[in-house]
Parts: C-alpha cells; sequence; structure tokens
C-alpha cells in the first residue's frame, strides 16, 4: 500500500501511445461536458523576483476514483543556464483514500495529451478525407500535434512554417517518416503558403500575435489553435474568429485564458454567444458537430485538468502490464 510508480519522461512515451491517448482525451472532454469531473481552474502563484509562475491543475472523477493534480513551472531564466523553461509533474492519488499512487514526467505527458485533444478534435470536426496538413510551429507541441492528426486522418501532404528555418528544418528531418506521418514534409517559406489549400491547420506558438491569415483558409479546412494560453496571447486572428464554427474544450477556461477569443470579445469582433460549444457537449450527443462540408472549424483549447488525469490513469495502467518505471516504498 505503501509504493509508488514513478514515470520518466521515457516512460511516459512508452505508456501513452497516441491512439490511446486521442481515445482517452474524447473520455476526458466527454466527463467535463457531463460533470463528471471537478476541476476547477488553473491556480496561478507568481514568483515574481524571478519572473516566474507556478500553476496548478487538480481533478477529481468520482465514478473512477481518480484523483491527480498537474504542477506546471515557468521560469523563463532557465533559459540563461541551459535549462528547460517549463518543468511539469503530474501527482496520481487513490480517490478513495487519498494515498499516493504514482508521480509521471509531466512536460511529456502534456505534450503528448494536448496533441491527443487536437487529435479528438480532428477527429470529429475535419472533413473525413482530409489529406494535407499545414503546421505553424516546430517545438514539442508541433511534433505531437502532427502525430495525432496524422494518426487519424490518412495525410498526404505536410507543409511546416516556423519563423525559425533552422527549427522548421530540424522538425522536418526528425518527423518524417515516423510512425504514422508522411515521408515528406515540406519546409515553407510563409504562412501563406502552408495554409492554403489545407485541410487542417495546426497552430502551435507562443506568438502574441496572428501568425497566418484566416483569408488564407480554404472551405471546408478545421483549424486547431493550442499555443497561446494567457490573454494577451493570439496566434489565430479574427478573420478566421468570423469565417469559423468556434468549438472550445472548455468555456470557462478559454474565456479566462484564451488571448485568441479574449481579444476578438474586446475589440467586439465577436461575443461569448458565438461560441458554438464544447467539444465534449459534441462527443456526448448534446451538439451537432460540422453542419456541411464547406463550414470552417476552429477548436481552442488552453487545456484542462481532466485531460492530464485521464492521460495519466492510461499511462499507469499500460505501465503496470508493461512493467515500465521504477516502484518505489513512500510510506512506511
Amino acid at each position: 500500500m505503501g509504493a509508488i510508480r514513478i514515470l520518466s519522461a521515457k516512460d511516459v512515451r512508452q505508456a501513452l501511445p497516441m491512439q490511446d491517448a486521442i481515445e482517452g482525451m474524447k473520455k476526458a472532454y466527454q466527463l467535463h461536458a457531463t460533470g463528471g469531473v471537478q476541476s476547477p481552474l488553473r491556480g496561478r502563484l507568481t514568483v515574481d523576483k524571478l519572473d516566474a509562475v507556478s500553476l496548478s491543475m487538480p481533478a477529481y472523477a468520482a465514478a473512477d476514483d481518480a484523483l491527480s493534480i498537474k504542477l506546471v513551472n515557468v521560469f523563463p531564466r532557465n533559459a540563461g543556464f541551459g535549462i528547460p523553461v517549463v518543468n511539469a509533474a503530474v501527482l496520481v492519488l487513490n480517490g478513495r483514500t487519498g494515498q499516493t499512487m504514482a508521480l509521471l514526467e509531466g512536460n511529456t505527458l502534456t505534450a503528448i495529451r494536448t496533441g491527443a485533444g487536437a487529435g479528438a478534435a480532428t477527429d470529429i470536426l475535419a472533413l473525413p478525407d482530409a489529406e494535407i496538413v499545414a503546421m505553424l510551429g516546430s517545438g514539442v507541441q508541433a511534433r505531437a500535434g502532427l502525430e495525432a492528426v496524422c494518426t487519424i486522418r490518412q495525410i498526404k501532404e505536410v507543409r511546416v512554417f516556423s519563423p525559425n528555418p533552422q527549427n522548421a528544418d530540424r522538425f522536418a528531418k526528425e518527423m518524417a517518416g515516423r510512425g504514422p506521418i508522411p515521408d515528406q514534409i515540406s519546409v515553407v517559406s510563409s504562412p501563406g503558403e502552408a495554409v492554403r489549400d489545407a485541410d487542417i491547420v495546426y497552430a502551435a506558438t507562443t506568438s502574441k500575435t496572428p501568425v497566418f491569415d484566416g483569408r488564407d483558409l480554404k472551405r471546408g479546412a478545421h483549424v486547431n489553435g493550442v499555443g497561446s494560453f494567457t490573454p494577451e496571447m493570439q496566434e489565430v486572428d479574427e478573420e478566421t474568429i468570423i469565417r469559423s464554427l468556434i468549438i472550445v474544450d472548455a468555456v470557462d477556461s478559454v474565456l479566462e485564458e484564451a488571448g485568441d477569443l479574449i481579444i476578438p470579445m474586446q475589440r467586439e469582433w465577436m461575443t461569448e454567444d458565438d461560441i458554438y460549444g464544447e467539444l465534449g457537449e459534441i462527443i456526448d450527443g448534446q451538439l451537432e458537430g460540422r453542419i456541411h462540408n464547406d463550414q470552417i472549424t476552429f477548436f481552442k483549447s488552453v487545456g484542462i485538468a481532466v485531460q492530464d488525469l485521464v492521460a495519466a490513469q492510461i499511462a499507469l495502467k499500460n505501465a503496470a502490464a508493461r512493467n515500465l518505471g521504477q516502484v518505489v516504498e513512500f510510506t512506511d
């Protein structure tokens, strides 16, 4: 009873395959939409002297006796020391007793569950014959996102744009031919070149200004916006908002944190009523999804704690079956 399982980044990658994660995120969104989970807005603790922030994301699903909390620390000055700016960990507890069950490396879990969440949205909202993907961004989130969309659609062409061409080149070389990803990934010189005629657009940047022109979106395109997570960040422009059916992971969260929607509201380009609904409501059958093939759909995600809870549960089940990680005695 006093033992816990510790999963490293490598263990999490092995224990949380993308297909499992995508199906898990559908469950997570449905739990949120049906009130099957308690997951308050993320707590924020500022470390003023270091310009840093510590975020806490608890979640509890009574039906599964599942309880977890993710801690995310963003310390920008770490870059000067050659260590990661973002460090995260997920603590899993027994929902019946409160005892500690596991500790998982959180950066890897977050990347996979974020990509899987957008993969779930793409599976539900993108056209079935979607085959061209535009990737805006070339970091960790973009890697997981590309794997996710290629897992649930037969993707034939990938175009990637990054303001740093070296990063885009590295992304293309590392991701080409990996699992379901096509063997060829094109690095393009502008966002417009990436987005025009793309069936799926995936934005995973930390930009504070829009990274593509919504007028370049083709009819029937699906857009995932997963990069911006503060009211000041806006990677998707107002033109995209105006042209799209807007679906979100959690209404209360995006109204608090998503600059992609908050900024257009402040400028009176849209109101809260323009948000069609939550993805979980579509999964649960409360709302219809895409209405016609020419409709542009936009999924905005800032991430919710139930995603971490469900992803951790999947990873722990697979880890136990495959004997991954380290099991240590935690209490007497």
